[in-house]
């Protein structure tokens, strides 16, 4: 298919880009203390080898508050020669780059800031993201941030930067300052939208001042706060429409704060779902605008494109899971992009514990340093790889790559192993586009696949491969229960599977990630699909009461039953649109309770506290359980292998139950070291 609104020039200002694709700043912590690394080089100049016409970088911390240290920094000089460096490399690939100057306001932590010093605010109001009391700014600090603001601005320039953008989206300090809900002002700050917004005009006209009149300015907006009493898309358009006169050059719209309670980059969020917040400001300014958030396919954006929803297409995390992500849209190769799948694993999740992201997806984002030289194997290798789920496939496209003879064998009709399973919650269908990716990929570098193969230790010795990864994946766990039983009872792996289909009382053992998810699952395949709501809407067969209750509500009465906390299995930033969705369906929860007693319709528990210091017991009548206690390695063909002298390596579950950022992470360091 030819995408060819996606792949033509546009200017902004002066500045020439050769497509309409750009990945957005995000935060990768490759810089400790703020300085350009070979990492933080590595990892940006392999996606401008992959052909977006702009990338941003950041966000790009100018002063001791705005930011933790692991960011990037250009609050001095001594910064500059650095990301000299850094820009030169990114114009010899041929890309355009950006710096995000950023600044948390509120949502800096304290620990992040020299001396024990509070958070800068427009006013002392607690932030729900911190969990902190931030100061509130006086006059002068007003005016120091706005000269520090600019200072950074020209910094970025002399270090090669071909434009700046300033942040005023996510709730940080712009939107602080002009949100109603954040800024209780008085003076010439607060209180109207005029004075609302004067600080953003004045950040704007010294970034200006600073930068000269042919130089860039860029802004990254929130299309709509979705925090209550906030802003909403009607006053994004207008603050941009006032960005616009005061010299901004380009608007890159995403979507909420960081405390709003609506997803925005997760798989929650349908693909492109805010593309309306772009495109009501793009028919509102005559400057140009970037759409964003979760487009991860080429067709969408070339869609967004053809539909004049934006000019052009922010991707981000996309860019993270495969750096050619542009070249091969470019080149119709559609099926060999590895997607990003919008799990916020490697990404997002990290960054709560200020660790230097990585991909789910993709083992070597965040590596490009350490795999520079290790392209090619020095010998060719004929390797056996038993079982195709992520770390098998992962292992041996890799492996093929590298130039050594791979063969898989897989018991299952078809690849992917778990990744079908995860695929299936709400929000997890994106897991799926990997399945395909290592379909498409397996055959093109020549993999020999055996589905319907049984492994057997002995003929594995008898072929003589040189080298063995067993990659066989888990057992799921069971527990014994008390009482005579007979209820129904399926591991969660099965029904996600759907090997069996629950009744309408269910009662799930095992409240970590997966039980969530299986619980979520289960309470959706009982409710009203998104068609039948849609349907309804349509023709407004019912009223709006009626369909919101269709909406919010399950024909199933799911109980999760767990020994300790429910749903604390996620990695930050990941478990609570789940956590949610269980609210608003109904699901009830009883963590720090065991089982006590089963019978063939009902399960009876001990609820108590978490000191254990009370207790009481609750009947639930129960047609259908499930067991999510965890799994087991499967171990059996590696320890049957080594007590033959096999060397063999395990690889995923196989060495040890994880997730499949753990899978793709080992797959890719065993590929790179044969």
């Amino acid at each position: 298919m030819e995408l060819k609104r996606l792949f033509t020039p546009i200017s902004i200002r002066d500045m020439e880009l050769k497509n309409r694709v750009v990945m957005p700043a995000l935060h990768h912590l490759y810089t400790p203390e703020g300085y350009a690394t070979e990492r933080f080089n590595r990892y940006y100049w392999r996606r401008a080898e992959g052909g977006a016409a702009l990338i941003y970088v950041g966000g790009c911390r100018f002063d001791d508050y705005g930011g933790a240290p692991s960011m990037m920094s250009l609050q001095t000089d001594e910064f500059i020669p650095g990301y000299k460096k850094f820009t030169d490399g990114m114009h010899a690939r041929g890309a355009k780059v950006g710096v995000q100057l950023y600044h948390a306001g509120a949502y800096a932590h304290r620990i992040a800031i020299p001396d024990g010093k509070l958070a800068l605010a427009p006013s002392a109001v607690f932030s729900r993201f911190t969990k902190e009391m931030p100061k509130e700014m006086t006059l002068d600090e007003i005016q120091e941030v706005i000269a520090n603001w600019a200072a950074g601005a020209l910094r970025a320039k002399q270090a090669g930067f071909d434009t700046v953008e300033i942040i005023a989206s996510a709730g940080y300090l712009i939107t602080q300052f002009l949100s109603p809900v954040k800024n209780l002002r008085t003076d010439e700050y607060g209180g109207s939208w005029e004075n609302r917004s004067r600080f953003a005009c004045e950040v704007v006209a010294a970034v200006r001042k600073a930068v000269g009149a042919d130089y860039p300015i860029t802004m990254r907006v929130a299309g709509n706060d979705f925090v209550k009493d906030s802003n909403n898309n009607e006053q994004a358009v207008e603050f941009c429409k006032m960005m616009e006169a005061a010299g901004v050059d380009l608007f890159n719209v995403t979507g909420g704060w960081h405390e709003s309670v609506v997803p925005q980059i997760t798989g929650d969020l349908p693909r492109g779902g805010f593309a309306y917040l772009a495109e009501a400001i793009h028919k509102a300014v005559q400057v140009p605008v970037i759409v964003s958030n979760r487009i991860n396919d080429p067709v969408l954006a070339e869609k967004l494109l053809a539909l004049d929803v934006a000019d052009l297409v922010g991707v981000g995390r996309p860019q993270i899971a495969d750096p050619d992500w542009v070249k091969k849209g470019q080149e119709d190769r559609l099926g060999e992009i590895r997607r990003c799948v919008a799990c916020n694993q490697g990404c997002l999740a990290r960054t709560f514990f200020m660790k230097p992201i990585e991909c789910l997806v993709n083992g070597e984002a965040g590596r490009e340093y350490l795999l520079a030289d290790s392209a090619s194997a020095t010998k060719q290798q004929n390797i056996l790889v038993v079982g195709a789920g992520p770390a098998g496939c992962e292992f041996a496209l890799q492996a093929a790559q590298r130039g050594h003879k791979v063969t898989i064998w897989e018991k299952e009709d078809r690849i992917g192993g778990q990744l079908h399973m995860v695929s299936v919650p709400p929000g997890k269908g994106e897991f799926a586009t990997l399945v395909r990716y290592f379909e498409t990929m397996l055959k093109k570098q020549g993999v020999a696949l055996l589905l319907n193969k049984e492994a057997a230790a002995q003929e594995i010795v008898a072929a003589g491969f040189d080298t063995v990864v067993v990659a066989t994946g888990i057992i799921p766990s069971q527990i014994p229960l008390p009482g005579k039983g007979g209820i129904p009872s399926y591991s969660a792996y099965e029904l996600l599977q759907g090997q069996a289909i629950a009744g309408k009382d269910v009662v799930i053992i095992g409240g970590g990630s997966v039980g969530c998810e299986t619980a979520q699952f289960l309470a959706h395949d009982a409710g009203a699909t998104p068609e039948q709501i849609y349907f309804l809407m349509e023709h407004q067969a019912e009223s709006v009461e009626k369909i919101t209750s269709l909406l919010n509500s399950t024909r199933r009465k799911i109980s999760l039953v767990d020994m300790a906390k429910i749903g604390a299995g996620f990695d930050p930033g990941t478990g609570w649109p789940v956590m949610k969705d269980l609210r608003r369906l109904g699901v009830q929860q009883y963590p720090f309770t065991t089982v006590v007693d089963t019978d063939e319709n009902a399960v009876t528990i001990r609820i108590g506290d978490k000191e254990g210091k009370e207790s009481s017991e609750l009947t639930i009548p129960c047609d259908t359980l499930v067991i999510s206690v965890g799994a087991k390695s499967n171990q059996t063909l590696l320890k049957e292998l080594e007590a033959l002298g096999v060397k063999a390596h395990g690889l995923g579950d196989t060495r040890a139950v994880g997730k499949v950022i753990d899978a793709i992470r080992q797959a890719t360091e065993l590929a790179q070291s044969i």
